[in-house]
Parts: structure tokens; sequence; C-alpha cells
């Protein structure tokens, strides 16, 4: 089953029909509010708002753990991500869709970034945070769009909630980074350990603020880029959806989360480890 994570300009899709409100308590807290099972069309995902239903979280206040393992319990095996980014080079304009395929993590450790710990070790390979393969036949179905899709690019996350100054803004083009925002980190990386193919479709609505040839951000600005980038978001998943699981036909993320990469024996975690690794790993 697909899940569908909505950043800040998609806490909601009006197309929506709720099926169900679900569970949000999980080992690791509660999930964001507005989890749920919906009906797109006739066919069915998970959502959940990853700022909550009402923009109530910051991004370093979010529960990445929490929300990862809810969508885990509750069925999905592949998630897309839709996200509100800034654009660090010219040709990637406000209302165009960027694909990340590597990340550049500039948080500053507050966030619980593993479900690892305490007691159990373990180590997953991020050097292709994204599933490639999935990736690769997703630019298939962007093809012919009204609005330019980018493949291949970088994202940069910082911690936030405020953006960045002039000079840092420059030094993550020096990174080359394409893109900037705060919540890709750790949630992709937290997929990946729980065997979950991830799909981010970020949405450029500002300049940041390294080319001074034009007016800083504001968020007024940024709001009004987001409304017309939701609609975007819902033809984009409309379409995702009714591919069903071909777009994850030959993905292995599966087998490269907690299934392959915990070290420490199972028969030594506690009995409540052993319940939600369970979870993550089947």
């Amino acid at each position: 089953m697909w899940a569908v994570i909505g950043g800040s300009g998609f806490e909601k899709f009006d197309g929506f029909k709720v099926i169900e409100e679900l569970d949000r308590e999980t080992p690791f807290g509660m999930a964001s509010s507005g989890l749920k099972m919906v009906e797109i069309n006739g066919e069915t995902c998970l959502f959940v708002s990853r700022h909550g239903a009402n923009h109530e979280l910051l991004p370093s206040e979010v529960n990445f753990r929490a929300n990862i393992f809810a969508l885990k319990k509750h069925g999905a095996k592949q998630v897309i991500s839709f996200s509100a980014v800034g654009s660090l080079r010219a040709e990637l304009k406000p209302g165009d869709m960027v694909v990340s395929t590597q990340y550049i993590d500039r948080t500053k450790g507050i966030r619980k970034h593993t479900f690892c710990g305490e007691g159990m070790v373990g180590h997953m390979s991020l050097a292709k945070p994204v599933c490639l393969s999935m990736t690769e036949k997703f630019k298939e179905l962007c093809q012919g769009r009204s609005w330019d899709c980018h493949f291949d690019k970088t994202y940069v996350c910082i911690e936030g909630p405020n953006f960045s100054t002039i000079k840092e803004s420059e030094l993550y083009r020096q990174f080359h980074a394409d893109i900037i925002g705060m919540t890709h980190f750790p949630e992709f990386s937290l997929a990946r350990e729980a065997g979950l193919s991830y799909l981010p479709c970020c949405f450029v609505t500002d300049y940041d603020c390294w080319d001074q040839s034009r007016p800083h951000v504001t968020l007024e600005e940024v709001i009004e880029v987001m409304r017309n980038n939701n609609s975007k978001a819902f033809e984009i998943l409309q379409d995702v959806l009714k591919t069903k699981d071909q777009l994850v036909a030959d993905s292995n993320c599966a087998n490269e989360g907690l299934r392959t990469g915990l070290m420490t024996p199972q028969e030594a975690l506690s009995d409540d480890q052993k319940a939600w690794v369970q979870v993550l790993t089947r």
C-alpha cells in the first residue's frame, strides 16, 4: 500500500475521501495528527500530515520515527513524500517539481534519527538514499506535465524554522546542493531502516536568498506558490496510485533496512523491542 506524507502546503487534498482515522500511538510516541486511510478515485492509501493536521509542529518537533513506524504498522510498503523547498539553482523555478536522490544533513543533532539505540545496533547504507529504480520509472510518469520536473538533485536539510542567511545559502550552493528544506532528514533514512521505498516530490516555492538580485523570500509569497503546487501534487498522486505497485516492482528497499542491517542478535533484545522490530522488518 502507498503511504503519503504531506508537508507544508500539502496538509490536505480536496480530492481525499476519508475512510478511517487511524491509531497514532507507537512505541516512539504519537505520530502527527491527521493520520488516516483515504480513498482517491477508488484507490486507497495512507496519509499523514507531517506537521500535523493544523500545521502545529515545527520541523524539529515532528516525530519522524512515530510517523514512519505508524505508516509501516498500518500496511505501507512505499512512501511518496510531498514537500515545499527553496531553490539553490536558477533553473529550478518556483512551481517546478524536484525529485531529490541525494541528501546533505545540516540539522543540529536534536532530532531522533534512528530506530536503533538503547541496546540495539544496526547499520544501513545510505549511499543511495532513495529507491533509484522507482525514481527512474517515475520519470516516465512525469513526462508531459504543464510544469517542469527535475530529477537526480541534491537536497540540503537545515534545522529551521527560519530561512538561511545569505552566506549560508551561498555555502550550500558550494556544497553542490540544488534545493533546501527542513524535513527530509531523518525521514528518508528512517524509511530505509523500515524497509520502505521512499519517493521525494519537492515543489519549489522560492529562490532562498543566494541570488541577491531577487527579493528575499517572504512567508506570504511562499504560501501563494504553495496553493498552486497543491493541485500539481494531487495530479501526480492520482497517477502514482493508478500504477499500483508497478513503480516499486524492482525495488530492493525492503531488504536494505533493519531486516538485514541489524547487528544485535534478536534474542538479545527486550520483548518490547522484539515486538516493534518485527513490525519494521516484516
